[in-house]
């Protein structure tokens, strides 16, 4: 009988999505398949301490870690690890700082590498990315704290129009995004989004619908059956996206031409390509009133929670949570293998 591979699931964080991380961790947990996979869990906290396999359970199942004083990473036996499932959401965690130290240590992971998982957080180099490679995305502004003194609404009204979205440029889960209709909404949403980055995109408001598709793979990755968003709210907020009362919804597959669902998918191939990931994304689209199609945004690890459009999506195209978690691991131990063969000396 084979040896079980021991699966370190890395969760919680110094992040705005701390919660819905711990959220994902308990999914995969769920999902992992044990007559193949013994987990190890690793909790991060809010300060980015990380705890121990007793704390971790702790923060894992009540959503709290316990204070005390220590070293920022305990004396982790990284032998015993032989792959790792990062479930860290947002920054520190998707922006390519937990990738680079994976790699560093030369543990296999899931998700895109160093240089895909940052440019997929960063929502200013994503656009500009799949542009240059000929991919539409919807129409914006790039501000960086030093130039909010200039910063003018009534230029930004001219170029973009009304009503306009004001988010942070590395954040996800809809954390300091907002919609601005007036001048007062607009500098209300520019201090929000200033809280959790000093770079900000400014965006006009898209006339269209929300369609999200999910990308797996490395070399050659499928694609799953798009599904659409149905807002509760004005847009898809972080409330509406995790709050128990959500009136938001989703349809799988989402209820557009089969020719458009064709291109969607297609499309999503391409801007996986483009910005170098490997391992899993969803890619986020708006599909217009006049049929056409700008990337939003892309996520590189998206959420894994029971209402995660990532997995529901997979499900639909008839690959349950279980399944989906297993071929993520296979990727993941496939790159590092492959990976593994390149030359480190001359």
């Amino acid at each position: 009988m084979a040896t079980k591979k021991r699966v370190g699931i890395i969760f919680g964080g110094r992040s705005p999505e701390h919660d819905v991380s711990l959220r994902s961790a308990r999914s995969v947990l769920a999902a992992l398949d044990t007559k193949k996979y013994t987990p190890v869990l690793i909790g991060i906290d809010r300060l980015g301490t990380w705890l121990d396999a007793a704390e971790s359970r702790t923060l894992l199942e009540t959503g709290k870690a316990p204070k005390r004083k220590q070293d920022l990473m305990p004396k982790l036996d990284l032998k015993k690890i032989d792959v790792v499932f990062p479930v860290l959401h947002g920054s520190f965690g998707e922006d390519g700082i937990m990738q680079g130290f994976l790699k560093l240590v030369g543990l296999p992971f899931v998700g895109p590498g160093v240089l895909g998982s940052a440019m997929g957080m960063d929502k200013d180099v994503t656009k500009r990315i799949l542009a240059h490679a000929g991919i539409a995305v919807s129409p914006g502004i790039v501000v960086r704290k030093e130039e909010l003194a200039g910063l003018s609404f009534a230029r930004v009204k001219k170029q973009l129009g009304l009503p306009l979205f004001i988010k942070p440029a590395n954040a996800g889960s809809s954390v300091g995004v907002s919609k601005a209709k007036n001048e007062k909404d607009f500098a209300d949403a520019v201090a929000m989004a200033f809280r959790f980055d000093s770079k900000i995109l400014i965006e006009s408001a898209i006339d269209g619908r929300e369609i999200e598709c999910a990308v797996l793979g490395n070399e050659d990755p499928i694609v799953a059956i798009p599904g659409e968003i149905i807002p509760g709210e004005e847009f898809y907020s972080y409330d509406d996206k995790y709050a128990s009362s959500s009136a938001s919804s989703v349809e799988i597959p989402a209820n557009i031409p089969k020719a458009t669902l064709r291109e969607i998918k297609e499309t999503a191939v391409l801007a996986y390509k483009a910005l170098c990931l490997e391992g899993l994304s969803r890619v986020d689209f708006f599909y217009t009133r006049d049929g056409k199609l700008l990337i939003n945004e892309v996520n590189t690890i998206p959420g894994f929670t029971s209402i995660s459009m990532y997995p529901k999506m997979w499900e639909a195209t008839g690959m349950p949570m279980q399944e989906l978690v297993s071929r993520l691991l296979e990727a993941a131990l496939s790159r590092h293998e492959k990976e593994s063969g390149l030359a480190t000396t001359m």
